[in-house]
């Protein structure tokens, strides 16, 4: 059997989407479907791939671009070019080297890394995993006892900034999660599980890796106080108390020093309201399309948010990243970089670090690529020049103006 690491390294494995059918056929389907599907009939999902492909490029031929410099600045720390790694929830499913072996690879390629509160790693041990910079995302699961003591950590650990999502006030009904029976494969009773082996059965390698690697352990990074790590099972139930309102906000700026970025804003009122709140960045995020069905793109609704923003603080966005000219694309239209989800945890299902470092060069590639081709010498020099918008967006965009 080939190694995994070589399957990625194959010449045949040149964009993001060929990584994903061998994630696929890594993983049971209940783990892979997590990882790939969306919240209910997955519009959302589809749509922020489809607005990429609505936004043209305007080249400037003839021009001799020696370099291309990818470097950028976000929240105060340089990285080697403009995505940062999105929190995904519990990626040690995903492959036993889950956040440890993502954060290790962002940190070689010299980017940063952003690790979910639910995860299957100990915060301090992917910080340590790491030489570049880490940021921590919170939900308020187990409630605020249990979250000051995660950021407590976070903070004598010397994670460089926190990311506050604030668009879960319950878990997004992700019906292909439902239809795999992930919740019985993870808690279920035995008679529970029995329907849904068979897909595990037909990944022996995952399946052997999974317990050797010690089975489903609680999630270390939300200890309750008195009772322990939370077990993942309990994550969906848990979130629908542990919404973010605009109120706690005022007591994470009163315990976090360090610089706050709100993730899922969409709106220019949102917008404003975070930079009222404190925040020094703003991530435009639907969740990638795995909470609400039927919001825009983020891409879409990136310029509205700039807008209201008018500089006040940094502005990222995730969400149907799968190449690099998307990422150029994203930052022609003002953000300052973007983060990356699926895109590097299919490289992560398929080879473990091998696979990111794969998925990241991939994506590096591409950027310099994109800016070659583009007739641009640097990240900081991309502008709304460099693209056109479909005139629906223009048509919607002078309607919420007027």
């Amino acid at each position: 059997m080939l190694n995994p690491a070589r399957k990625v390294a194959s010449p045949r494995v040149i964009n993001i989407n060929d990584l994903r059918p061998l994630a696929r056929r890594r993983l049971p389907r209940a783990v892979f479907d997590y990882l790939d599907g969306g919240s209910e009939g997955e519009v959302t999902l589809r749509e922020n791939c489809r607005a990429f492909e609505e936004v043209t490029f305007r080249a400037r031929h003839a021009v001799a671009i020696p370099e291309c410099d990818l470097r950028t600045r976000v929240l105060g720390f340089e990285i080697s070019f403009p995505a940062l790694l999105a929190p995904v929830g519990y990626s040690r499913l995903m492959h036993p080297g889950g956040e440890v072996a993502a954060a290790r690879a962002a940190g070689k390629a010299g980017t940063a890394y952003i690790l979910s509160t639910i995860s299957g790693h100990r915060m301090e041990d992917v910080k340590a995993a790491s030489s570049g910079p880490v940021c921590f995302q919170l939900y308020i699961l187990g409630g605020r006892g249990a979250s000051e003591a995660a950021l407590e950590r976070a903070r004598a650990a010397g994670f460089a900034a926190l990311f506050v999502t604030i668009d879960t006030a319950v878990a997004g009904l992700r019906e292909r999660d439902f239809r795999n029976g992930i919740k019985q494969l993870l808690g279920g009773s035995v008679w529970a599980k029995v329907p849904f082996l068979p897909q595990v059965l037909m990944r022996p390698g995952w399946l052997t890796t999974f317990f050797l690697d010690g089975g489903l352990p609680g999630l270390p990074n939300v200890v309750i106080p008195g009772q322990g790590p939370m077990p993942l099972i309990d994550v969906n139930s848990a979130l629908a108390r542990a919404a973010v309102t605009w109120e706690d906000m005022r007591w994470i700026r009163e315990i976090w020093p360090g610089p706050i970025v709100i993730k899922g804003v969409l709106t220019g009122d949102d917008a404003r309201r975070a930079i009222d709140a404190g925040a020094q960045g703003l991530v435009v995020s639907n969740h990638g399309g795995r909470q609400l069905d039927g919001l825009p793109a983020s891409l879409r609704a990136l310029p509205e948010v700039l807008a209201a923003v008018n500089g006040q603080a940094e502005v990222l966005m995730d969400g149907g990243i799968r190449r690099g000219a998307d990422i150029v694309k994203a930052l022609c239209l003002g953000a300052r970089a973007v983060l990356c989800g699926r895109a590097y945890a299919y490289g992560l299902a398929a080879a473990g670090e091998a696979g990111v470092e794969r998925a990241i060069e991939i994506l590096r590639t591409d950027v310099e690529r994109t800016l070659r081709l583009l007739g641009c010498p640097s990240i900081a020099a991309l502008d709304r020049s460099y693209v056109d918008l479909p005139a629906s967006w223009q048509m919607s965009r002078a309607m919420q103006i007027g």
